[in-house]
């Protein structure tokens, strides 16, 4: 399979380079830039792509590769930092910007490179660095500018070196998917072979070879990831497959059971399903944790501790199925170079010892845009592909500080208003997430002529194409202001609803 290999310097946009690569239908995966040069030869990738990081590359202590790299034979596409460092390491001249250059630029191109190929001789390009280019390397001819960077692309065409100070890979760039596109496509020679299709097919091949004559449990918690999840096991190994839907108190309103109507016995698949109502312990567990990761911990690590125990109900179970899908790997700190972001409670969060043969992780290479386009592939319906997005730790971490049996009412009454208005708004198809989360602030309010001292409902919607970067979304006044006397009114223990305009960098799109 062709393969294209991000190097991640510590960038913020290093998921976010993968996953263009791979809309270019090319299968493309993320390594720490500590990756051992044979390894990546090894790999036997068609391209390498150097992503930005925070750090300048002239200092002693900073992220580096050696000039080797550069000397595979392998096209190699540096951006921002790693735009720097190729420089650098090559010979060329990085120094402090005078000028700093932060958000949309105009860029001027020399369109004979076949980097920008098809791309407007001016066009906007995303901009983020205080650091700059000011002598290109020995070999090097200078194929962009802005008005105070002088050098915003470089590149040695007998070496397929190229170098790109702006970010191609985020929207702000207007024609970035065309560059990264002539790169994979036109530079690399990528055929592009990666769909989901084919995926698909073969997945549901390996897992079969895998499993054998083997019994699986299924983590099912009737979310999109865990679904598709699901369906391809069932595919492939039909009767040897038990889906195991554990309702951990931490769900939307009435989920549970809506989990249940679609996956149960009168489902609309032929899964053999065993629903575990196991609120109370996972309250338990959660009782005086207020720690976000730890909260996140021991969610996972109490997932697997029931899944353990209906697996010695059902007999011996060799695989354990999860949803886990690539950003989760990568936001883990499994992935890459970038700090741990989140735990997550099928990746970062589980225990060390896990009494299964294996763990069997069929969508651990995808995002969620391809998770979608699998599941459509398996038959799933479009209603169950494109439902809500929403964490395997559930309402624990839309809620703010300890989880209780109160606070998880708030939550879902609040969170279930909020989902029916903006449904009734027409904006539901439009919105790429939104939900409720409980703060952790109690303030003095007024209601009925008297003293109120509850808690404050914040509401989040943003849009999204990947969920690797989110803006806030623009819900109508009127809306909102529906949304807040419903949940006032209605929710008890509620007098302040806030709505969170922050975007995907420099929030996450979930709370905790």
């Amino acid at each position: 399979m062709e393969k294209v290999i991000v190097i991640d310097f510590g960038g913020q946009y290093n998921q976010l380079v993968a996953r263009r690569v791979r809309e270019c239908n090319v299968y493309c995966e993320i390594y720490s830039y500590k990756t051992d040069l044979n390894q990546i030869k090894s790999m036997n990738p068609k391209g390498i792509i150097l992503t930005g990081g925070p750090n300048s590359c002239y200092e002693a202590d900073s992220p580096a590769c050696t000039k080797e790299l550069f000397e595979l034979g392998i096209p190699v596409l540096g951006l921002c930092y790693g735009a720097q460092l190729m420089m650098f390491v090559l010979g060329g001249r990085v120094e402090r910007a005078l000028v700093q250059e932060f958000g949309k630029t105009e860029l001027n191109v020399n369109t004979s490179s076949p980097l920008f190929e098809n791309v407007s001789p001016t066009t906007i390009c995303w901009m983020s660095h205080t650091d700059y280019i000011s002598e290109a390397a020995p070999g090097f001819s200078v194929t962009a500018h802005t008005a105070d960077c002088p050098v915003a692309a470089a590149e040695d065409l007998s070496r397929r070196l190229f170098a790109l100070q702006f970010h191609p890979e985020v929207l702000h760039t207007e024609e970035g998917t065309k560059m990264l596109y002539n790169f994979v496509r036109g530079v690399c020679g990528c055929v592009g072979t990666w769909r989901m299709d084919s995926f698909v097919d073969t997945s549901i091949q390996e897992i079969r070879k895998k499993v054998g004559g083997g019994k699986v449990l299924c983590a099912l918690s009737g979310g999109v990831d865990s679904s598709v999840a699901a369906v391809m096991l069932a595919k492939a190994v039909g009767s040897q497959l038990t889906c195991v839907f554990v309702d951990h108190g931490l769900l939307r309103k009435d989920e549970g059971d809506e989990v249940e109507e679609v996956f149960g016995p009168n489902g609309l698949y032929d899964l053999n399903f065993i629903r575990v109502n196991a609120q109370e312990r996972f309250y338990d567990r959660l009782s005086g944790v207020t720690e976000p990761e730890r909260k996140r911990k021991i969610i996972g690590e109490e997932f697997i501790r029931v899944f353990e125990e209906e697996a010695k109900k059902i007999g011996a179970v060799d695989f354990l199925v999860q949803g886990t899908i690539y950003p989760d790997v990568v936001e883990s700190g499994l992935g890459g170079e970038s700090a741990v972001i989140k735990s997550h409670h099928n990746v970062g969060g589980l225990p060390d010892c896990v009494d299964f043969k294996e763990i069997i992780e069929p969508l651990r290479d995808l995002f969620k845009d391809e998770v979608r386009q699998a599941g459509l592939e398996l038959g799933i319906s479009e209603k169950l592909v494109y439902r809500q997005p929403f964490p395997g730790p559930g309402l624990g971490i839309r809620i703010i500080g300890e989880v209780t049996a109160e606070k998880v009412r708030i939550v879902q009454d609040a969170d279930a208003v909020y989902r029916e208005e903006i449904a009734k708004a027409g904006l539901d198809k439009s919105i790429g997430q939104y939900f409720a989360a409980l703060t952790n602030m109690r303030s003095v309010g007024v209601m009925g002529d008297e003293r109120t001292y509850d808690y404050a409902v914040a509401l989040r919607a943003v849009n999204t194409v990947d969920f690797m970067t989110a803006e806030s979304a623009e819900i109508p006044f009127a809306v909102l202001q529906t949304v807040m006397s419903r949940i006032i009114n209605e929710v008890r223990g509620v007098n302040r609803v806030f709505y969170d305009l922050t975007s995907k960098p420099p929030g996450t799109i979930e709370f905790e």
